[in-house]
């Protein structure tokens, strides 16, 4: 048994040892060859380049102190020949000053004569792990550059100095770019000015400050005939501690979406005017007449006028939460997004509902956490989202329940419940309740008012959010929404 196991490649490792010592070179190649590895060896530094000037070696042991050509000039033509192969220097009589400066040279280690296998196989083991580590670095930093290049969006990213570090092809093709980009300064890639002030606003922005900047662009450079939007997401990227390293920036192209938008735009537009205006105005002058400024009533056409009123009222919140969504779903490009305290926003909303929970004598609770990382969002669509989740506990509660509201950081994403004791949902109705207009009606719920909209709303805020909404729940045991929402930096 190995007390010293070399990692494991995918490949198998070549070896070369150049030593004018024969012992040394047999004893090095009968200990890498057990652990699998592929050793040439050679007595000399001339004939060494010969081969190394032939082919690859991941490894070189290589003696410093050689007759003819030296194992220091050997290192300098290795270094210009193979820049990334590790190479080990062999020292002896205590000449530590040569290994330092063959170090500093490029060797990545060095091992003194005499040496046992097992210290050997310490130096070389150190080797591989380091081998192992730069394949892994390039493997994902192709796997990575694969991936943004078959991007339908353009991604690029620049360095502190807004020199580009990064541009894919969809980039290149929306800013009308032909060229080599790596490396440029970004003016000479992105002409468009409002996109030169964002990337500048982001890589100004103070490391006590996180926001990503949205805006819509007409790109430069296209023709007249071309009715062409891009999307625009911008944020500085920063290291662990905080400073600014450069910036990232997203464009999609959503040309077709704002058409589809000004379409659904003019549709709420005629909504408004035409459905909601009416009902406000139906609804002033039934309670003109209830309030019996235009004579008496009798208490059965009293009863009638409230109901009706109340019908009335209904279908007004319906075409104001109609618009509300229309407005978060044709806004989701554009909408400002910052760094957020969660918490906050959830206790600001369950202080709000208080009183709603005592009228029913529900007790709501808001459970403190510890602590909770920020999130990056926009702070009235969240207080959108935890109002429609903590209002419908709270009506789906019969009285004398409870409503727990608590909040959690979950590693990936920070995680927002609402908990009722309520009526709870059918199994079948689960996947529903997310769904426009959808209503779950019952005898225990049928008197409960609502438009249907509210998890609706709920669900396309998150999902705006790069989130997730979760539901579970048992008839007659209560229900649990939680939203989950990725952290900075997680």
């Amino acid at each position: 048994m190995k007390e010293n196991k070399i990692p494991e490649l995918w490949f198998t490792p070549k070896v070369l040892v150049i030593d004018d010592e024969k012992r040394i070179r047999d004893g090095c190649q009968k200990t890498l060859k057990l652990e699998g590895f592929e050793v040439a060896t050679i007595e000399s530094g001339t004939l060494g380049l010969e081969i190394i000037e032939k082919e690859h070696f991941d490894i070189i042991l290589l003696d410093l102190m050689m007759p003819g050509l030296s194992g220091m000039e050997v290192l300098a033509r290795v270094k210009v020949l193979h820049p990334e192969t590790i190479v080990i220097v062999i020292t002896g009589y205590a000449t530590l000053e040569h290994a330092i400066e063959a170090m500093k040279k490029g060797a990545f280690d060095f091992i003194a004569k005499p040496f046992s296998p097992e210290e050997l196989r310490n130096v070389v083991s150190k080797a591989i792990q380091f081998i192992r580590t730069l394949e892994d670095i390039v493997t994902e930093n192709s796997r990575m550059r694969v991936l943004i290049n078959q991007l339908s969006g353009g991604v690029m990213a620049t360095d502190a100095q807004k020199n580009v570090a990064l541009a894919n092809p969809a980039f290149l093709r929306m800013m009308n770019y032909r060229g080599k980009a790596i490396g440029r300064p970004v003016t000479e890639i992105v002409k468009n000015k409002a996109l030169n002030q964002m990337i500048d606003q982001a890589l100004s922005m103070p490391e006590s400050e996180f926001a990503e900047l949205t805006a819509e662009l007409e790109p430069e450079g296209k023709g007249d005939d071309e009715e062409t939007m891009l999307g625009v997401r911008c944020a500085p990227f920063r290291d662990r501690l905080g400073r600014n390293l450069g910036t990232l920036t997203v464009l999609l192209d959503i040309t077709a979406q704002k058409k589809m938008d000004q379409l659904k735009s003019d549709f709420v537009a005629m909504v408004a005017h035409e459905i909601r205006s009416p009902m406000n105005t139906v609804l002033a002058q039934l309670k003109v007449v209830l309030d019996g400024l235009a004579g008496d009533v009798t208490q059965k056409q009293e009863e009638i006028l409230r109901r009706s009123s109340e019908k009335i009222k209904s279908l007004s919140d319906l075409s104001t939460e109609l618009l509300d969504l229309a407005r978060i779903e044709s806004g989701l490009i554009t909408q400002e997004k910052e760094r957020l305290n969660i918490f906050e926003i959830v206790a600001d909303q369950v202080t709000f509902y208080q009183a709603a929970a005592q009228a029913k004598n529900i007790k709501l609770e808001l459970r403190q956490p510890r602590s909770l990382p920020p999130v990056i969002g926009n702070k009235y669509n969240m207080e959108e989202a935890f109002s429609n989740l903590i209002n419908n506990a709270i009506k789906y509660t019969p009285e004398g329940g409870k409503v727990t509201v608590s909040a959690a950081d979950e590693g990936k994403n920070l995680c927002v419940s609402v908990r009722d004791t309520g009526y709870g949902i059918p199994e079948e109705d689960i996947d529903l309740v997310f769904d426009r207009f959808y209503r779950i009606k019952n005898e225990k719920t049928r008197s409960i008012t609502g438009t249907g909209l509210g998890l609706a709303i709920v669900k396309s805020i998150v999902s705006a959010h790069n989130g997730m909404v979760r539901v579970e729940s048992k008839p007659d045991h209560g229900s649990t929404f939680c939203i989950y929402i990725p952290i900075i930096d997680a």
